[in-house]
């Protein structure tokens, strides 16, 4: 960097974080937007919410001890930080037309058509944010996308807060990063990687550096974790990126100091890459990978360190002791260090303090985004006063110590069971043989027609729940309103004739919740809600001790729900991955352990929802591909223990019961090997909005057990049409043999509403008559 290139020269913040969750304390975004879209709020509202809340979170991680410039960033989002650095760069598909306003920018009910669709369009794709449950939106650019500044939003947002008294730190993803999750357009040619776009890209972050040069702005945060990940794109390619990026950025004739984070993982051979550049401060995630060599700190040189040595993706309170080391160790090898978050704090709730029903110990044991704040303020003040922070180090490890020995953390019994594991305990019969046990069992059509589980979860069935939790409706009258709303899922389904049916799940209030509320070992939040994409949220679980089941927890439901219908009726489980990977899971033991507990409880469920006449179960692990690893070399021996648990959670089940799971947004070619692995007898997988790309992965792989690519997208409230599905139904039928496939959503039906579900659940049942007819035509 040169003198005349940067705006000042204000020192990193000593104590920062890499973000913050952006929905509000008590979700006032989510409520927010969803007004918007409603026609309930205009824009100027929905605006002025907003502000509200990003304002809030300056103030409050000002008073939480983030009081140096910049050392608050600026995070927010709408409804996704990938959408907005799309957004921001013009990257707006042409099959959406011109969604550009007449000043050529992308206003937000632009911005909301991407995110969510049109009557004409589906919304971009989908998927997993590197090893979270967030989901970010997959930009699609071509030869012909139009790069330029198409949004000033993330200026705006800085001159708001700083003329509210607080300077932040604007954020957006680097370029390097956004080219490599995006996918080739429509228009593209074979073979196009949007990396190649990247000179074209280059201006137009330029462009939004100098106008938050001139806004005042002393750093911006560029998030570069893609560098983290073992990509396709060969290595050397993308270091030549990285450098060729941010020798562009770094050169613009006014810029703001450049802070390049990479959160998620180690940075290995592409730290030696940034080192190189002219940015002015680097953060690498030292909580997950580890301290790099003394030679390979050395080429900083003058660059400010940003260690993230607070855990950001998980909740356990810090072990500052262990911190400290690191911290020493690194002080040995840089010139300038800072501390923050090894990711965003977006990942974990607000603030434990309000979570008043947990324990006093469990509470003692936890650190949410507050708390983690207070963290890295603690652990800065090593680099200056260590003495003065060594009373809360002694702290934190007399919690850590005391969490070990508590009571219910590791339990005899279970851990015998697990000790006892056989591999017959792992496996079923072939599935030819339990292929014609099912045909015998069950009788079902050509291209038999399901649904995932869950029903839309109406304001009635919330209100009863709460009124139940309140204790103004008894258990009885809570149980009989759930029952009057299972028969009328059964009756639906019945009515649009259904082969397959499901019971709704009326009374889960959430498909991971519900079984931590039904299990030992775990714990629930009330105000821990996590964004889990756009303006849905999740409140994962605390999975704090060793997991047991005392009883079962499914079984009354879907036996009652099966004496209501002729058809067969699935039991819905949650699986053992999926438990963990939408919990906060303890760290003091290898999660395959943990799997194991789980999948022996679901063991139990399984062996009696058999015994009630449950013939079809589908235990759901949507997740399994949001765990695994990021380094290859690190994949394996996790795609061994999930895999593994999912078995020994179903492979109790008689060769008569069909096994289904199901998979959503997860790249199944990346994991298709796994998929297979879990010889489960169905899969249903997401399909719609990446318009069947999945079928190509079952036909090479020679995928051959029953298969339901989703031909409804339930995340948009778009109604497909019957055409629309019958066309996505024959594109299946053509790579995979009808006599294995499935037609089901995409997904779960409980964010949707009645009326849509209706309509597109309508259609599905018309388009695979329509299928089924030219499957018996052509076998004339």
């Amino acid at each position: 960097m040169t003198e005349q290139t940067s705006v000042q020269s204000t020192p990193f913040p000593s104590a920062s974080i890499l973000g913050y969750p952006r929905i509000g304390r008590r979700r006032e975004l989510k409520k927010a937007v969803e007004a918007y879209w409603a026609g309930k709020i205009d824009a100027a509202a929905l605006d002025t919410a907003a502000k509200e809340i990003q304002l809030g979170t300056a103030k409050r991680l000002q008073g939480l001890g983030l009081t140096e410039a910049a050392a608050v960033p600026g995070t927010f989002s709408f409804y996704d930080q990938v959408l907005d650095a799309a957004a921001h760069v013009g990257a707006v598909p042409a099959r959406f037309g011109n969604l550009l306003n007449a000043e050529g920018q992308l206003d937000i009910d632009g911005y909301f058509t991407l995110a969510r669709g049109n009557k004409e369009q589906q919304p971009l794709e989908m998927t997993k944010w590197f090893d979270t449950n967030y989901h970010y939106l997959v930009p699609e650019i071509g030869p012909e996308t139009n790069f330029a500044l198409t949004s000033n939003r993330i200026v705006e947002e800085f001159e708001y807060a700083l003329a509210n008294g607080v300077e932040t730190r604007p954020y957006i993803v680097g370029p390097v990063t956004v080219l490599l999750l995006s996918k080739a357009s429509d228009d593209a040619p074979a073979g196009f990687s949007p990396l190649s776009r990247l000179e074209d890209v280059l201006p137009v972050y330029t462009a939004l550096l100098e106008k938050l040069a001139a806004a005042g702005a002393s750093w911006v945060q560029l998030d570069e974790p893609a560098l983290v990940v073992d990509q396709d794109t060969p290595e050397q390619e993308i270091q030549a990126a990285v450098a060729r990026a941010y020798e562009v950025l770094t050169a613009a004739a006014t810029r703001p100091q450049l802070f390049v984070s990479t959160p998620y993982g180690a940075l290995n051979g592409q730290l030696g890459t940034l080192a190189a550049t002219n940015i002015d401060a680097l953060h690498i995630d030292v909580f997950k990978g580890e301290v790099p060599s003394a030679a390979a700190l050395a080429a900083l040189g003058a660059k400010t360190l940003v260690a993230g040595v607070v855990d950001g993706h998980n909740i356990w309170r810090n072990d500052l002791q262990a911190s400290a080391k690191k911290i020493a160790e690194l002080q040995k090898s840089v010139a300038k260090l800072a501390i923050s978050t090894s990711t965003s704090t977006q990942h974990v709730p607000h603030d434990v303090e309000e979570e008043v029903q947990l324990s006093e110990q469990l509470r003692s044991w936890l650190a949410f985004a507050d708390q983690k704040a207070v963290e890295v303020v603690t652990l800065a003040g090593l680099l200056t006063d260590a003495a003065a922070v060594q009373p809360a180090v002694d702290e934190a490890t007399r919690v850590i110590a005391s969490r070990a020995a508590a009571e219910g953390v590791k339990r005899a019994d279970v851990r015998a069971r697990t000790a006892a594991l056989t591999p017959a305990d792992f496996n079923r019969s072939e599935y030819a043989v339990r292929e014609a046990a099912q045909e015998e069992a069950l009788h079902l059509p050509p291209l038999p027609t399901t649904t995932i589980g869950s029903f839309p979860q109406t304001s009635e069935i919330r209100s009863a729940r709460a009124r139940n939790n309140k204790g103004d409706l008894t258990d009885e009258q809570y149980e009989q309103l759930m029952k009057d709303e299972i028969k009328r899922v059964v009756d639906l389904q019945e009515e649009l004739g259904y082969d397959v049916l499901v019971h709704g799940e009326p009374e889960r209030n959430d498909m991971v919740q519900y079984f931590a509320e039904n299990l030992e070992g775990f714990d629930v939040t009330v105000h821990g809600w996590v964004q889990s994409y756009g303006s849905r949220c999740t409140r994962p679980s605390i999975l704090w001790g060793d997991v047991t089941r005392s009883a079962p927890i499914t079984v009354k439901w879907a036996e009652y729900a099966q004496s209501l219908t002729n058809k067969p009726m699935k039991g819905m489980l949650t699986g053992p991955v999926t438990i963990l990977a939408w919990s906060f899971v303890r760290d003091d033991q290898p999660l395959g352990e943990t799997a194991n507990q789980v999948g022996l409880a679901l063991r139990d469920e399984i062996a009696d929802l058999e015994a009630a006449g449950i013939k079809i179960i589908q235990v759901d692990e949507p997740a399994l591909r949001e765990l695994l690893p990021l380094r290859k070399a690190d994949q394996s021996a996790y795609l061994d223990w999930s895999v593994n648990s999912f078995r020994l959670a179903t492979a109790g089940a008689a060769d008569a019961t069909q096994i289904h799971t199901h998979l959503c947004y997860s790249e199944f070619g990346v994991i298709i090997d796994a998929i297979d692995g879990l010889d489960a007898d169905v899969t249903s997988i997401e399909a719609a909005r990446s318009r069947m790309e999945v079928v190509h992965d079952l036909e090479s792989h020679g995928f051959g057990r029953g298969v339901g690519p989703g031909v409804y997208d339930i995340h948009s409230p778009r109604v497909p049409g019957e055409q629309e599905v019958t066309e996505l139904l024959s594109t299946a039928v053509k790579h995979v043999p009808s006599r294995q496939l499935w037609v089901n959503p995409d997904c779960g039906l409980k964010t949707r509403g009645y009326a849509e579900t209706e309509a597109s659940l309508r259609n599905l049942v018309t388009a695979t008559k329509t299928v089924r007819a030219e499957l018996l035509e052509a076998a004339k």
